[in-house]
C-alpha cells in the first residue's frame, strides 16, 4: 500500500479537518517510532494515518471503532499487519496488542491528542513553542485534560521506552510535520 492511496482512502471517508490533522500527527509519531525501533517506517506511518478511518461512520458509538476500521481496510486490501493494529488500537478492543506496531498505535493516538492540547494551552496551535519539560509538566498535572487516558499513553513502557522518551519522540515528530505544513502553506516557521 502506498501512502498516496492510503491518504486518498482516508479523505474519501473523513471530512473533519481535526480528524485529518490528528491522523497526520499519529502518522508522524508512528514514523518516528519506527525509525527509533528500526522497524518498517512506511508500514508504521500508513497504520497511523488510517487508524481512525471509521470515525465518521460510527458516529457517537465508539464500541465498533477500530473493528469497523479494520474491516474497511481489509476490504481495501491493506496489509494484514495494518488491519490488525487498527482493530487492536482502542481501549474497547478485546484483541491482544502483541506486536510493537500494535502497542505503538495504541499509545500514539492519545499522545497526539495530548500534545495538541498542550499546544492550545500555550496559544492557538502553538506546537512549535512546546518543549519537553512543559509537556511532561502537563502530563503529570491531573487537572490538565483529565479525559485523555494517561494510562494508555503510559503503555509505551511495554515497548521498553520511557514515558519521557516517548513524549520527546512524539513532540519532535509533530513539530516536524507542523513545520512542513507551515512551509507548504507559505508560512515561515
Amino acid at each position: 500500500m502506498e501512502r498516496g492511496r492510503a491518504m486518498e482512502e482516508l479523505l474519501l471517508r473523513i471530512e473533519n479537518e481535526n480528524v485529518i490533522k490528528h491522523s497526520l500527527q499519529v502518522e508522524a509519531i508512528m514514523r518516528r517510532l519506527a525509525e527509533y525501533f528500526r522497524e518498517e517506517v512506511e508500514l508504521w506511518g500508513i497504520t497511523g494515518l488510517v487508524h481512525d478511518i471509521d470515525v465518521e461512520r460510527i458516529k457517537n458509538d465508539s464500541r465498533p471503532h477500530g473493528v469497523f476500521g479494520g474491516d474497511i481496510l481489509e476490504c481495501l486490501s491493506f496489509d494484514p499487519t495494518i488491519v490488525y493494529a487498527v482493530r487492536a488500537h482502542t481501549a474497547d478492543s478485546s484483541l491482544e496488542r502483541r506486536r510493537k506496531i500494535d502497542k505503538a498505535l495504541y499509545c500514539a493516538g492519545p499522545m497526539a491528542h495530548f500534545i495538541d492540547c498542550c499546544g492550545k494551552l500555550k496559544g492557538e496551535n502553538e506546537i512549535e513553542s512546546l518543549d519537553l519539560n512543559f509537556v511532561i509538566e502537563q502530563y503529570n498535572n491531573p487537572d490538565f485534560m483529565p479525559n485523555i487516558d494517561r494510562k494508555r499513553i503510559g503503555t509505551c513502557t511495554e515497548m521498553e521506552i520511557s514515558i519521557e522518551e516517548f513524549i520527546e519522540l512524539s513532540l519532535e515528530a509533530i513539530k516536524n510535520i507542523e513545520k512542513q505544513q507551515n512551509n507548504q502553506n507559505g508560512i515561515l516557521a
